[in-house]
């Protein structure tokens, strides 16, 4: 049986204590499979600065205990060399503890797509419950729900390109209107290189089932936009299309909420700075070159 959200948010069966670290496991069904070593590296300078917020959650395994939530502050406390972290102790089954493991995720920072979707599958599988007692749980709709569970029909190469940032959930469910696992490849990789809209990929995944998508023209992106777009993901960390839109060229960087906005931002003007020290440091070496 799914938790309800009263006892999520109360927390009847909670006790709380210092736990060492080293009685402490990850959680192999970790909903989240990517963490962010620039986020960890930030949560470590936090809890170095003012200490850990807030307390991981675990719970009674074998001779130790298994993280129900927060690896990534128990990663960081590692890395500090700390000997104990403040945990709150739940006693949870196995359905719980994805449940619990999954909100924590939602509410805390957006998981990508994919991880999402294995999250809800995992939950149905460990409990057998619906979809709709599943949304109800988590706090979504059963359309969401079946929306997000529809990505898994995907071919795992196209998974790949969702959980790299490169394609969208919006994209992943227009190429679901193909019918063969190769040419839905086909067109996760055209949306990819021609850095396509959700809505152009909805128009070309409808007109491949009557002419196929080798007869779709559309006039193919410089491959330097393609570069940029990877160069831009990789140092934002987010989805980012470079493309043309009806003469214009455009660069759209996708963001969760207003503070991924801002570290976006940071991660933008940290480059600026290095790059006008570059700039300064070439004049200045081109200055004494002259004066020698």
């Amino acid at each position: 049986m799914l938790l309800s959200d009263a006892t999520l948010e109360t927390g009847s069966n909670v006790d709380f204590r210092e736990i060492p670290l080293n009685q402490i496991s990850p959680n192999p069904n970790q909903p989240r499979l990517d963490f962010s070593e620039e986020r960890i590296r930030e949560l470590e300078s936090s809890i170095k600065k003012d200490g850990l917020l807030q307390p991981i959650l675990v719970r009674p395994l074998g001779d130790g205990y298994e993280i129900v939530a927060g690896e990534r502050r128990w990663q960081a406390c590692k890395r500090l060399e700390k000997e104990s972290i403040p945990a709150k102790i739940l006693i949870l089954d196995d359905v719980e503890s994805q449940q619990i493991a999954l909100v924590e995720n939602l509410q805390r920072d957006n998981l990508n797509p994919i991880e999402e979707a294995r999250g809800y599958r995992r939950l149905v599988d460990l409990s057998g419950c619906k979809q709709k007692d599943l949304a109800e749980a988590v706090s979504k709709s059963p359309v969401f729900i079946s929306n997000a569970m529809r990505l898994l029909d995907l071919p795992e190469e196209v998974q790949d390109m969702m959980v790299d940032g490169a394609l969208s959930a919006g994209h992943g469910r227009a190429i679901l209107a193909l019918a063969e696992d190769e040419t839905r490849i086909k067109l996760a990789k055209k949306v990819i290189e021609e850095s396509l809209t959700v809505r152009e990929t909805e128009n070309i995944a409808r007109l491949y089932s009557s002419q196929g998508l080798e007869r779709v023209k559309r006039a193919p992106s410089p491959r330097s936009f393609g570069i940029a777009a990877r160069k831009l993901r990789k140092l934002l960390k987010t989805g980012v299309r470079v493309k043309s839109v009806r003469g214009k060229n455009k660069i759209e960087i996708e963001f969760s909420d207003e503070t991924d906005l801002e570290r976006i931002l940071a991660a933008i003007e940290d480059k600026e700075i290095l790059s006008n020290q570059e700039e300064a440091q070439g004049q200045r070496e081109g200055f004494v070159a002259r004066q020698l």
